[in-house]
């Protein structure tokens, strides 16, 4: 018998109507930076980016975490209120979310989840948050008295809740388009009571829910619900304020792409000699013609002067009774990274940088080849049954581990916390 259970309840959205979302859905806020949301948004004064990323509508040169940022969102977010390009839903609903990229669909459930859950570890997580982005979602937030942007939860599928989804999305979906970015998105309101209530009461037999993708956002969120909670004398966690918005995908619909890696310089290494070092730990060969993607674990690619050379991790280099021991990315860092090229803080040392699969190889070669970077690494992607193995044993995987795809658009749904 489960004891524990996951809080999930619907809301009262604040979205664009049909005919104007494609317009005002933008891809999120941490995927692109200033001066590439600045010039996505070019010409649409109702893209979402105008709230999300505000400092595009300020000086070039402005503080992306000062006061007028956060309140230029806000005035944005306003004006597309008063505007009614958005208008917030007359009843509480969950709402059905479809992604579709290169004929794979991804379907999750829209709906409001518990801050206190991520204190108590119902809600599980896989990464460390930096405080500087978790501050700048918090100050996001509470400038908005909203949450802009939903963080991507994972759970282990149920199917009584992948019948119901199915079951749903026979029907015509309210919202239909397809991105610049060639993803589709479609949206079904799921706002009568037995339906809401089948949802909800579904979700209490869930025992825990995974961050796949927003561990900032969702550290935010948490400590909203908690300063909010102890500034209010008589709190009775009912209140919106306790609940954040999140997309609910089912584990088995999700997919990884690898993340990989380029650095600078090879610590003084020539670089026959960082090859010959190599071999301590891996099996080096040279690629010839074929596809230099790692196929499978324990495999890497490196490029390096204007080549690609094979390296297959030896017996011994991964500990199989360690679930984060056990990842590509750990063999990398303990075995390449840290001895050979003394990048021991992934977080903090300049001379690495990342790259998230969905660019290709090509993306690495480029930065090599113009000479940005010394040399590239491929990965093989982790599995998710690997991500929620590491969640479940309470572990934290390296950082740049996980890249998903589809990303979820941004202004297709808003949670209000009044």
């Amino acid at each position: 018998r489960i004891i524990i259970m996951a809080v999930f309840k619907p809301f009262r959205a604040i979205r664009p109507s049909a005919n104007h979302v494609k317009a005002v859905a933008s891809r999120p806020y941490d995927v692109l930076n200033s001066n590439e949301a600045r010039q996505e948004a070019e010409g649409n004064d109702l893209s979402f980016l105008h709230v999300v990323k505000p400092e595009i509508d300020l000086p070039v040169d402005t503080d992306p975490y000062s006061d007028a940022v956060y309140d230029k969102g806000k005035v944005n977010f306003q004006d597309l209120m008063s505007r009614g390009i958005l208008n917030q839903d007359p009843d509480s609903s969950f709402y059905i979310y479809r992604l579709t990229m290169d004929g794979r669909s991804q379907t999750g459930l829209v709906g409001c989840c518990f801050f206190e859950e991520y204190f108590d570890g119902i809600i599980k997580k896989h990464e460390l948050t930096r405080p500087v982005k978790e501050n700048d979602r918090v100050r996001h937030v509470e400038c908005l008295n909203a949450n802009a942007e939903p963080v991507f939860f994972s759970y282990r599928g149920k199917s009584s809740i992948n019948e119901f989804v199915r079951h749903k999305t026979t029907e015509t979906p309210e919202y239909n388009f397809i991105a610049d970015d060639r993803i589709k998105h479609e949206l079904w309101p799921i706002s009568n009571t037995e339906d809401t209530k089948f949802i909800t009461d579904a979700f209490k037999e869930v025992p825990y829910l995974y961050v796949a993708d927003g561990h900032h956002r969702t550290a935010a969120a948490a400590r909203i619900g908690k300063k909010r909670k102890e500034e209010n004398p008589i709190h009775t966690g009912k209140e919106e304020y306790n609940y954040f918005l999140t997309v609910l995908f089912p584990d088995d619909e999700l997919k990884i792409f690898d993340y990989n890696r380029l650095v600078k310089d090879l610590n003084g290494l020539s670089s026959p000699d960082f090859l010959t070092k190599l071999e301590d730990s891996f099996i080096v060969s040279q690629y010839g013609e074929g596809d230099p993607q790692p196929t499978m674990i324990r495999e890497f690619s490196l490029y390096l002067e204007g080549k690609w050379y094979r390296l297959l991790a030896k017996d011994g280099c991964w500990d199989e009774n360690d679930p984060v021991g056990d990842l590509d990315v750990t063999i990398l860092s303990e075995k390449v990274l840290s001895p050979l090229l003394n990048i021991v803080d992934l977080r903090k040392d300049n001379r690495i940088d990342f790259v998230g699969g969905i660019r290709g190889l090509s993306e690495l070669k480029r930065r090599v080849d113009s000479g940005e970077m010394v040399a590239a690494f491929a990965l093989y992607p982790v599995t998710m049954e690997q991500l929620l193995t590491i969640a479940d044993a309470g572990e934290i995987m390296p950082p740049k581990t996980t890249w998903f795809e589809p990303k979820l658009r941004s202004g297709l749904f808003v949670h209000d916390l009044e």
